[in-house]
C-alpha cells in the first residue's frame, strides 16, 4: 500500500499546488475511509468529501413519520433494516414500536406468511443495490399468492443526485469515487455524463483501502492530465452494462419517479415506486394515513454534511447532544453515516469521538 501511497504523491505533485475534492458516493466507502485513515495519508492538495450514498441519511423525515404512523396501525408488522429503527421521525423513533429487523426483504416475506392476519410492511430504503432484491421478493410474493406481504417505496438512484452534485455551484468537486455495489447493478455506462457533458472524472472502486487508494490514484492522473473519463477499478465485480437480470427486475416491478432526498430536496427521475401492475404491494395503496407536517431535526446539518459543504465535526451538535447512544440525526444513527464515521475513527487529525476544538479568544 505503500506504494500506492507514494505514486499518489507524485501524480498530486503535477497538480501545481492546486487543491482538489474528491467525493465518494457509498457509505460502505465512507466507513471503510475513515476506518484505514486513508485522509491522513494523502498529500495535502487531496481533499476527500462524503456525499449522499448512505440510503437511510438521504430518506426524507416525512418517510420517517410515514412509517411511524404505520407502526401505530394495529394491523400493521413493520419490518426493516436494522439501520432504520433508531432514526428520529419528527415525534419519535421505529424503536418505539418494536420493529421486526430484517436482513433481507424474503425475512420479511416468511414473516409475511407465518403471520396471515397481519399486514406485513417491509421499509423499502436503499440504492439500486437493495431495490432488485425487493423487486425479486415481490414476484416471489405474488407467485406463492402471499396477500399480506407489503413495501413502503423509498429508493433511491444515484446518478440523477450525481447530476444534481455536479450542476450545483456550492458543491465544489472535481472528481467522484463511485459506488462498488451501486455499480455491480447498474454498470459504469450510466455515470458517463460526468464526465462528457460535466468533465468531472469517475473512478469505481472496491472498499479495500488498496482499492479505494487506486481509484484516487486513477482520479488524481485524470484531473492532472486534464481529462476525464469512468474508469473502473473494482472489474472483478464491475462490469460497464453492470448485472442485465438485475436491471430488468427492477424495470419489471418499479417505475422512475421523481424522489425527495433529505439535504436535497426533490431531484427529477431519482426514486422508484412500483409500476402499475404490482402496486397492490405499495403500502400506501393499503393505507391512506395522514401525516402532519415533518420537522427536521433543530440544530441538525445533516442535508449540509450530505452534500460534502459542512463536515460532521462543523455542527454544533456533533460529539455534544449528538452521538450515537444519542443521536439527533440519521447520518449519525446509520452504520454508513458520515457523522458515525467521524465519531468511530476520526478523521485522520482528530482523534475519534473528539468535539471541534474550541476557539481561542
Amino acid at each position: 500500500m505503500n506504494t500506492i501511497i507514494q505514486t499518489i504523491q507524485e501524480a498530486a505533485s503535477r497538480l501545481d499546488n492546486t487543491r482538489v475534492s474528491l467525493m465518494e458516493v457509498c457509505g460502505t466507502h465512507t466507513m471503510a475511509i475513515a476506518r484505514a485513515g486513508i485522509r491522513a495519508l494523502l498529500p495535502d492538495t487531496i481533499r476527500l468529501l462524503s456525499g449522499p450514498g448512505c440510503p437511510v441519511c438521504v430518506t426524507p423525515q416525512s418517510t420517517i413519520d410515514y412509517a411511524v404512523a404505520l407502526a401505530r396501525q394495529e394491523k400493521v408488522m413493520i419490518t426493516t433494516f436494522g439501520d432504520m429503527v433508531r432514526v428520529p421521525g419528527s415525534e419519535t423513533t421505529l424503536e418505539s414500536y418494536r420493529p421486526h429487523i430484517v436482513y433481507s426483504p424474503l425475512d420479511a416475506l416468511q414473516i409475511a406468511t407465518a403471520h396471515p392476519d397481519r399486514d406485513v410492511v417491509f421499509i423499502g430504503v436503499g440504492f439500486e443495490t437493495t431495490s432488485p432484491t425487493v423487486a425479486a421478493t415481490v414476484l416471489t410474493a405474488e407467485k406463492q399468492g402471499i396477500t399480506n406481504f407489503f413495501v413502503l417505496p423509498a429508493f433511491k438512484c444515484i446518478p440523477p443526485a450525481l447530476e444534481f452534485i455536479a450542476r450545483s455551484p456550492r458543491i465544489a468537486v472535481q472528481g467522484l469515487i463511485l459506488p462498488g455495489h451501486v455499480s455491480a447493478i447498474i454498470g459504469s455506462k450510466p455515470y458517463e455524463f460526468l464526465s462528457e457533458q460535466y468533465k468531472i472524472p469517475g473512478c469505481v472502486t472496491g472498499f479495500d483501502p488498496a482499492d479505494i487508494l487506486q481509484g484516487i490514484l486513477s482520479l488524481v492522473r485524470q484531473i492532472s492530465s486534464g481529462s476525464a473519463g469512468i474508469a473502473i477499478e473494482y472489474r472483478r465485480v464491475v462490469k460497464p452494462e453492470g448485472n442485465m437480470h438485475a436491471q430488468r427486475l427492477m424495470k419489471k416491478v418499479f417505475k422512475v419517479v421523481d424522489s425527495q432526498w433529505r439535504g436535497i430536496g426533490e431531484i427529477k427521475r431519482s426514486g422508484l415506486t412500483f409500476s402499475t401492475a404490482y402496486k397492490k404491494f405499495d403500502v400506501k395503496s393499503r393505507y391512506d394515513i395522514s401525516v402532519p407536517q415533518s420537522r427536521e431535526p433543530k440544530g441538525c446539518i445533516c442535508g449540509k454534511v450530505l452534500l460534502g459543504v459542512k463536515l460532521p465535526p462543523d455542527c454544533a451538535l456533533f460529539g455534544k447532544a449528538c452521538t450515537p447512544i444519542t443521536p439527533v440525526g440519521p447520518c449519525m444513527v446509520s452504520s454508513e453515516g458520515s457523522c458515525a464515521a467521524y465519531y468511530k475513527y476520526g478523521d485522520g487529525t482528530r482523534k475519534p469521538g473528539k468535539q471541534r476544538r474550541k476557539r481561542k479568544r
